[in-house]
């Protein structure tokens, strides 16, 4: 309470001395201490407010960008790697699929039977792909590659959109993905819309598997939704 009367005061005293009407006035001694105390008051109980910069400039998100071996114009890449995940068939387990970096330092061996990171496989044919998406991508290894966004305190991902809402700022868009309804359960995956393999070659190894989703109306409104239709996604940051 002493503290806002002597700002009220200090801030009085200041507006006086500034809208003097003498334009030759000169501040005396006791103004200049005044306003010397008013400015050394507001720095120090409001310097709080303001972060030091060093910290801003070292804020920032992490994201994986699922699809690609590279990270968005302007965005800094940690590693690059592929996809990740439990067996799509065990009942048991990890449920999020894992982007497991390129060069791993790796474990003792083990003769346990608990298996349960194996590679993810795109799975799709002529029939059921994403639009623009080529059939040749089905059964080929999923690359994935975890992005550092700089100057950024808060990351999302948004289904059923391929944009963001206003404020916030687009890392890239694509096809909202996971295993298959009748397999075990999968994390949904935003799947970048110009995905490529991991390598050229061919065969199914039935790991963690990716597949195209749609939409289905009853429960999912429609209107907005559309039935039986690709879902979109987009990776946003702020």
């Amino acid at each position: 309470m002493w503290l806002d009367n002597v700002q009220f005061v200090l801030v009085t005293v200041i507006i006086v001395v500034y809208s003097h009407d003498c334009k030759d006035y000169d501040l005396s001694a006791s103004d200049q201490s005044l306003v010397d105390m008013m400015k050394h008051y507001l720095h120090t109980s409001r310097k709080e407010e303001c972060p030091p910069q060093s910290k801003i400039l070292n804020a920032g998100v992490t994201y994986i960008r699922w699809g690609k071996t590279n990270c968005p114009k302007g965005v800094d890449i940690v590693y690059t790697g592929q996809v990740g995940g439990n067996q799509h068939s065990y009942r048991g387990g990890g449920v999020n699929y894992l982007c497991l970096p390129n060069d791993p330092q790796n474990g003792q061996h083990q003769s346990y039977d608990n298996d349960q990171v194996h590679g993810g496989e795109y799975r799709l044919d002529a029939k059921t792909k994403p639009s623009g998406w080529s059939e040749s991508m089905g059964d080929k290894e999923i690359p994935c590659a975890v992005c550092y966004q700089k100057r950024r305190s808060a990351v999302m991902m948004i289904p059923g959109r391929q944009t963001c809402y206003k404020g916030w700022n687009s890392e890239y868009n694509g096809y909202l993905m996971s295993d298959h309804k009748g397999h075990f359960k999968k994390d949904f995956a935003c799947v970048d819309k110009n995905a490529e393999p991991l390598d050229k070659k061919n065969g199914s190894g039935n790991g963690a598997l990716f597949y195209p989703l749609r939409t289905k109306c009853g429960t999912l409104r429609c209107p907005p939704y559309t039935n039986e239709a690709d879902i979109l996604c987009v990776v946003c940051t702020k």
